[in-house]
């Protein structure tokens, strides 16, 4: 279930473990490539990931270096560097990166765009599975790789549901043709930090949605005005559907903290390269049971900060098809693959509750801070212990 990054990743898996028919659904009827934005991927975990045969050289990245801290500070145009942390790590396009996990599953794969699932269960030894239109279809095993608000989740563990962490990010790309001066403040290497009391804000570039080119990504991290009830409901807010009072604040945080230069890449950002992205957090007990098992932000849902993403959902793909490979049944298969991931799954939870304590609820005075006081800060709040994806198992 789902054709996106997840989706396909679980589908190359199955696939090369011997599955002998593997049937993919997605409901999007027209292609992927512009769904997300950007992503990055830690070094290390590139490595595992290209050793397990998920990823590779040529897929198109930016590698980045550096991490500069920055903070206002008068009229210098780019603000104060307080300090710079080492960032190992690869950037990615959305759009890019899912075109190149689609084409390396196997032809033998039936891809279904355009196609809603209106409901899965347990059926004799294995699945139903109920499309929008009331075609039925059995299944030995449904993988469910449908996001956030999961149709395989709601349906194998009906308690779990995503919370939401209270604060919020506003996102945004632009051209990196459009970036302001002095071009020489954000170099292609450097993933800029905008510190602020009770935020932050990270820039990389990434590759452009063509694969060629380069953009720019930039997250904004803040508390957003109103009752945290209005982001309750998951399925509660469109991400592009920006209401006007949470532009507004987007606004206010920008000109009151952001130093000049940092203010005109959000402003030159156009609106519809803007949305916003709850924080959310939802970890399941168990990755499998019975006919079916969960991957990617299905099984569990951490956030951006952890610098995990799309990274877990691959890591997921990669501990699946190891699982399978080794066991003797489906069902040795899938126990061995819970009890691989599940625990990993609500660790990178924890980290990202720890990091958005310590960028959003209780941001220190970042202004008084030199690069070896934020360095330990860093380390405390969490960014030594499994930033950029915890070390995926042999």
């Amino acid at each position: 279930m789902g054709g996106s990054i997840a989706g396909c990743a679980g589908a190359l898996a199955v696939a090369r473990a011997g599955a002998g028919e593997v049937v993919v659904f997605e409901r999007a009827a027209s292609q992927l490539e512009e769904r997300g934005v950007g992503l990055a991927m830690h070094n290390d975990r590139y490595a595992e990931l290209a050793e397990a045969g998920f990823v590779d050289a040529g897929m198109p990245f930016v590698q980045l270096a550096t991490r500069p801290w920055v903070v206002r500070d008068g009229d210098e145009p780019a603000g104060r560097t307080v300090a710079v942390l080492p960032m190992p790590f690869r950037s990615y396009s959305w759009g890019p990166l899912w075109r190149a996990l689609r084409s390396r599953i196997p032809a033998g794969v039936d891809y279904r765009s355009g196609v809603s699932v209106a409901a899965v269960e347990r059926s004799g030894d294995g699945a139903l599975v109920r499309l929008a239109d009331g075609t039925e279809d059995h299944f030995d095993l449904v993988l469910g790789a449908d996001g956030y608000r999961s149709l395989v989740r709601a349906a194998t563990f009906p308690a779990e549901a995503a919370s939401y962490g209270g604060h919020l990010a506003w996102r945004g790309t632009l051209p990196v043709e459009r970036l302001p001066e002095p071009r020489d403040a954000f170099p292609s290497h450097a993933a800029a930090t905008v510190a602020f009391p009770g935020g932050h804000m990270i820039s990389y570039w990434i590759p452009g949605h063509d694969g060629g080119g380069a953009m720019v990504n930039w997250v904004l991290y803040a508390v957003p005005p109103g009752p945290a009830e209005r982001f309750a409901d998951p399925g509660g807010t469109h991400p592009r559907v920006v209401d006007e009072d949470l532009m507004l604040h987007q606004q206010e945080l920008v000109a009151r903290h952001f130093p000049p230069f940092w203010q005109e890449v959000v402003a030159r950002t156009a609106p519809a390269d803007r949305f916003i992205q709850p924080m959310y957090d939802m970890a399941i007990p168990h990755y499998a049971d019975g006919p079916f098992a969960l991957l990617g932000d299905a099984a569990s849902i951490a956030r951006p900060p952890t610098g995990s993403g799309a990274v877990k959902a691959l890591q997921d793909a990669a501990a699946l098809e190891r699982a399978l490979t080794g066991a003797e049944t489906l069902a040795q298969g899938l126990r061995a693959y819970s009890e691989d991931r599940a625990p990993v799954g609500h660790a990178t939870v924890r980290l990202g509750r720890s990091l958005g304590r310590a960028l959003v609820e209780q941001t220190p005075d970042w202004s008084a801070m030199d690069s070896a006081a934020l360095e330990e800060w860093w380390l405390q709040a969490g960014g030594g212990n499994g930033f950029g994806g915890l070390k995926l198992r042999r």
